[in-house]
């Protein structure tokens, strides 16, 4: 099992970004991702192993063609020094429609949405994402997957986040430390 290492920082010129994604690395293609957010209502007063709530992301991916596809994510959020370390759950369904049907007759209810638009490349390991989140602007995201339990290997893996950051010409006081469901909200 692997937990995923991420970090987000504002963008002010995507385009110097863009020219300093280093030369090994490989584009994986333009993005469209269009996120709904389920959670249990607060009225029913139980707890739930969904802190973070459901999920329901419907993607268009496109390199040479465009590829659409729909995945279920849940996780277990954690911050360490504006670093995410996260272990996520994800599968992808064949019917995002027919899956949040199911999400409302189990009388979950849709907490808010966030849509995405971007590049992605892969360099080391590392997943680049150059994305325009509506409503809020510009970021880079980088992450990269690591053992669960190992925080050795989570620090390393924090230390080459940050390191690709400079080569992008981002300073760390551009890192958000908030999730942007939490930015949305406000």
């Amino acid at each position: 099992m692997a937990v995923e290492i991420e970090l987000k920082a504002w963008v002010d010129d995507p385009e110097s970004v863009k020219k300093r994604i280093p030369q090994g690395a490989k584009y994986l293609g333009s993005f469209e991702k269009a996120d709904q957010y389920w959670n249990i209502p607060p009225e029913y007063g139980v707890g739930t192993n969904f802190p973070s709530g459901i999920r329901v992301r419907n993607e268009l991916k496109t390199v040479k063609e465009p590829v659409r596809r729909s995945f279920v994510c849940f996780k277990i959020k954690e911050r360490r020094d504006g670093i995410e370390v996260n272990d996520e759950r994800e599968f992808e369904v064949s019917d995002s429609g027919l899956f949040t049907e199911l999400l409302e007759r189990l009388a979950l209810v849709r907490a808010q949405a966030k849509t995405k638009t971007g590049w992605a490349w892969e360099y080391e390991g590392i997943t680049i994402e150059l994305a325009f989140v509506a409503g809020l602007g510009c970021f880079v995201e980088l992450e990269i997957l690591s053992p669960a339990g190992d925080d050795g290997a989570v620090e390393a893996g924090r230390k080459r986040l940050l390191a690709l950051l400079a080569v992008l010409g981002i300073a760390e006081d551009k890192i958000e430390r908030r999730y942007y469901t939490e930015m949305l909200q406000k």
